[in-house]
């Protein structure tokens, strides 16, 4: 025998050793490498969800953030509008308030009645309640009128004018006599 030639016990244990091979690099894929990628793929979907879900649940923190900073913003002007409204029964209150108004504005004798009151429907103003007044100034020059108007919406945020009626006098046309609707906003007593 040579020493370059291969017995046939060599050839069947190397053809084996080959075939070993082969099995083995089978095996490994199949079973090891294969579930591994499977695995690896099955986890970046998985994380790729995650990922989506974590952007989501962040934009939904900016957005809770966001309601918090309003909701407490609401709350304090609601509660600055809840001091605006006088203590007592507005009857009691509106007409000398009225008056000393329009007064210190440079027009007298400024009168004013309660022509009705209504509960307000809306679920969070349950306590509140609109009442509609009727304002007679019985003699003032329009542009008098005008800036007090003005400054009396301005002075009053929970006022507001719906109606105005302009007569003018027969025996001094430059003066007016005025009938003006307002109505206020004010917390139930």
């Amino acid at each position: 025998m040579s020493g370059s030639k291969l017995s046939k016990d060599q050839m069947q244990k190397l053809a084996l050793s080959g075939v070993g091979f082969i099995v083995l690099i089978y095996v490994y894929f199949s079973f090891f490498l294969g579930p591994l990628n499977t695995s690896r793929a099955t986890m970046e979907r998985t994380m790729a969800d995650v990922q989506a879900k974590l952007a989501a649940s962040e934009t939904e923190v900016q957005k809770a953030r966001s309601l918090e900073k309003k909701a407490s913003t609401a709350t304090a002007e609601f509660a600055a509008l809840k001091a605006l409204s006088p203590e007592g029964a507005p009857i009691a209150w509106f007409p000398p308030r009225m008056r000393l108004f329009f007064a210190d504005q440079g027009i007298d004798r400024v009168t004013a009645r309660l022509e009705g009151n209504t509960p307000l429907t809306e679920p969070e103003l349950t306590e509140w309640a609109r009442y509609s007044w009727i304002l007679d100034v019985p003699q003032t020059d329009f542009v008098t009128l005008g800036k007090a108007l003005a400054q009396l919406e301005n002075a009053e945020p929970l006022l507001t004018i719906s109606r105005i009626s302009i007569r003018a006098m027969a025996e001094d046309p430059q003066f007016q006599q005025i009938s003006l609707t307002a109505n206020t906003i004010v917390v139930k007593q």
